[in-house]
């Protein structure tokens, strides 16, 4: 009897599987219709969000066609003749068509306003070159990304009154309107590298030769010396000095991209922008092309190829020493990074990173998203570095006096050396954008700011009410001048072999 009714037991159990299956399936079906709706919504209020930025401008959409491109030119000369029609087509496409409600004081594009970068003894936007009479080096200079060759003009000028034959380098992309970082690639900034580099070796007379990089231009130097290990026909830095460099960037930068691609498939020319900004510095890009963050971020993950590449293969040794200078805080570019990536795979080579802490006599700790101190605390401590570690920081907790805290490879205690400096009023930390410039810049300096011949950006900090202006807050306070620069620039010209 029992072997007749397991049949009928069969079926139903059966239907009991088949409705909790088909219950399952609608609920998962449910649920993926309900999370790509979300996403779906989620795309669209970004997209609405991030087109809602001001309108394009002849300055952010101006194709130049004469801007370099790896492989077009072999010499500096070639670059320099490319550079000048470069800069004759923007007086054309830019300059020259400029709206008539664009025409403020206050913009770059327009000629004798106060931002016109023509207003100033030479047009730092361009390649420059410093002789002197008896070359005792030769010292290339790397400005960073959306910057001009402007923002390395102060060194130079003291490494040129030293005796360094100095060229300060347009990078492609830069120094004429934001849309040149639209296609720019970093293989291109490169490439112009590459031609500086044999330029200044021919004209130096075999003098020695530098790197001096600053932000994405460290990157630019790290890049080329690392190519360097192997290719021998590249004429050799003895030494690097970076200054803010490029070595890690933030998480963001990796969405970047595909904004921008997003923006080519919907035709919405504004999401190939981070930011658009009216045009006020004469010598920097005030808005932002998301290739920019690409191309940066491209180039900091070919250093870290090449790094391993090279360590694995032993080569590193070969590695020219390395100066740094880093803010421990630092909204750009990661001092994290700087250490972990560059610094700790670097064998001793005579190697030295500088961090300038914040200012701790201010009691800014409970205002601080997160405290640098931890990070510190571990370079302090570690007793197994390869490389010399230096902190511009308080004399003491009560004192707003700067010394210089040393500790080199092989363990031993910390040396301590007078600066002579202080902490002005105010003033929390340093910034990205101010370590290259001293109080005394015209354009970005503070309170003991020279005169300048046009606008002055540096002791601007405008107050009224929030969402006026369309310039961030963050851009007015943020510090444009480096209160230690005496110190920064005292270390570059004694690395360097050029002391008295």
């Amino acid at each position: 009897m029992a072997e007749q009714e397991q049949p009928d037991a069969m079926p139903r159990r059966g239907w009991k599987r088949r409705l909790l299956t088909g219950t399952v399936r609608r609920a998962l079906r449910y649920a993926a219709w309900t999370v790509f709706g979300g996403l779906v919504m989620g795309v669209v209020v970004a997209v609405k969000f991030l087109n809602s930025k001001p309108d394009l401008t002849v300055w952010h959409e101006a194709r130049l066609g004469e801007e370099f491109r790896e492989g077009d030119v072999d010499t500096f000369a070639g670059y320099l003749e490319l550079e000048a029609r470069l800069f004759a087509e923007l007086g054309e496409k830019v300059y020259g068509k400029v709206d008539s409600g664009d025409k403020r004081r206050v913009n770059r594009y327009v000629r004798g306003s106060i931002a016109d970068p023509a207003r100033w003894p030479r047009d730092w936007n361009r390649s420059f070159e410093l002789v002197p009479e008896e070359v005792r080096a030769g010292v290339l200079l790397l400005h960073g990304m959306s910057d001009s060759p402007y923002s390395l003009h102060n060194l130079g000028g003291r490494l040129h009154a030293a005796g360094a034959r100095v060229l300060g380098l347009r990078i492609p992309g830069h120094g004429t309107a934001p849309s040149g970082l639209l296609k720019t690639k970093w293989e291109d900034m490169a490439g112009a590298v590459r031609i500086a580099m044999r330029h200044l070796e021919e004209q130096s007379g075999g003098a020695p030769l530098y790197i001096v990089g600053y932000s994405n231009g460290g990157a630019l130097a790290v890049e080329y010396a690392l190519r360097c290990l192997g290719d021998g026909s590249l004429p050799k830095a003895e030494r690097l000095v970076l200054v803010s460099p490029s070595i890690g960037v933030t998480p963001m930068a990796a969405l970047a991209v595909w904004q921008s691609r997003l923006g080519h498939v919907l035709g919405l020319n504004k999401l190939a922008w981070n930011a658009v900004q009216p045009e006020y510095d004469p010598f920097k890009y005030n808005s932002f092309a998301l290739n920019a963050a690409v191309q940066v971020r491209r180039l900091t993950e070919e250093i870290r190829k090449s790094l391993g590449e090279a360590s694995a293969a032993g080569g590193l040794g070969d590695f020219p020493p390395v100066l740094a200078f880093q803010s421990v805080v630092d909204a750009t570019v990661s001092t994290p990074a700087l250490v972990d990536v560059l610094f700790r795979s670097l064998p001793e080579g005579g190697h030295e990173l500088v961090l300038f802490d914040i200012n701790r006599v201010v009691e800014i700790e409970p205002l601080l998203t997160s405290d640098p101190s931890a990070a510190i605390g571990s370079l302090t401590a570690d007793g197994g570095l390869s490389f010399t570690f230096s902190l511009v920081t308080n004399r003491d907790p009560d004192s707003q006096e700067v010394v210089v805290r040393t500790r080199r490879p092989g363990g031993g205690g910390t040396e301590v050396a007078e600066t002579g400096l202080s902490w002005p009023r105010g003033i929390y930390s340093l910034s990205h954008v101010g370590l290259p410039f001293p109080e005394t810049d015209p354009l970005y300096g503070g309170p003991a700011a020279g005169e300048s011949p046009g606008i002055s950006i540096g002791p601007i900090a405008l107050r009224g009410e929030r969402g006026v202006l369309s310039v961030p807050p963050g851009a007015m306070l943020r510090l444009r001048w480096n209160p230690f620069y005496s110190y920064l620039e005292g270390r570059l010209v004694e690395t360097l072999g050029l002391g008295p």
